[in-house]
């Protein structure tokens, strides 16, 4: 599948990024199609998500299923629903920020342009527009949205991933007994913690997570608080970095005794004795 945007080789605006991406993270692989986007074989598109139908309830109930086969008993619709929103919003900002990240790309995807194949790990897209700084060499193909700095480009991802997610995020609303600020706040954690995994798996954590509390300082509606970074001291002294999302993900309800590390309900001491552990 390509894109009508690939013009020239090798100037496709978000293609080397999403190859990259599958080089460190194989679980993800993204495709580009044109005039037509997969359909069958478990493939649901992000229009359909948002729609809050037949789809739905059909990416709601591969979620059911793993965790009754997982954990051996169901779990509340809403906790259900948080889980399978998370499931699609991580990789589906990591569709937008990756190219962002890696070449100062930023892809618009509207609801209509993605489909997401869950049990393979692949994603299809298809670009017709991009933000870019007026010296990328991707700026004269067709589509380009030349903007002034890496501020209005900053700008351009939160406003690429709030047109992508905000129809998907009504669609689960009435799933998930969450107000529109709990979303949001889902939203916000799907980016950052998103991207700062794959900075982690490209040796380039840190510059993630400097990127990110740029793009996300706070009072940046519609998300909900910032990056949120920040360290703690291990028992040597040493620097562990840590970040304190604005939503959970509702994995407590199902093991109380097994929270995210930086999950709200997760005290430092606790963060602390499992990064070490983990390092």
């Amino acid at each position: 599948m390509t894109s009508a945007l690939a013009a020239a080789p090798g100037l496709h605006p978000a293609e080397d990024a999403y190859a990259r991406l599958t080089e460190v993270f194989p679980a993800l692989r993204v495709a580009m199609w044109d005039t037509a986007p997969p359909t069958g074989d478990g493939w649901v598109s992000a229009a359909g998500l948002a729609e809050g139908g037949a789809a739905l309830d059909s990416f709601l109930s591969w979620d059911d299923a793993q965790i009754l086969r997982d954990h051996g008993r169901r779990a509340r619709p809403d906790v259900v629903a948080s889980f399978a929103l998370h499931r699609y919003a991580w990789p589906a900002c990591l569709l937008i920020t990756v190219p962002w990240f890696l070449h100062r790309r930023v892809p618009r995807l509207p609801v209509q342009d993605v489909c997401f194949q869950r049990a393979l790990g692949r994603m299809a897209v298809r670009v017709t527009s991009f933000g870019c700084l007026p010296d990328d060499p991707a700026a004269g193909l067709p589509g380009a949205r030349v903007v002034a700095d890496e501020e209005a480009l900053r700008a351009e991802v939160r406003a690429s991933v709030a047109e992508h997610l905000g129809p998907v995020l009504d669609g689960f609303r009435t799933r998930m007994r969450r107000g529109p600020r709990a979303l949001w706040g889902m939203a916000s954690d799907e980016i950052v913690e998103g991207l700062w995994y794959v900075g982690h798996l490209l040796g380039e954590e840190r510059r993630a997570v400097a990127w990110l509390e740029r793009l996300l300082p706070g009072a940046t509606a519609p998300y909900v608080g910032s990056a949120a970074f920040r360290e703690l001291a291990g028992p040597n002294g040493e620097a562990l970095p840590t970040r304190d999302r604005a939503s959970c993900c509702m994995y407590y309800t199902l093991r109380p005794e097994d929270t995210c590390v930086t999950c709200p309900r997760t005290g430092d001491a606790d963060r602390i004795r499992r990064l070490t552990a983990t390092a």
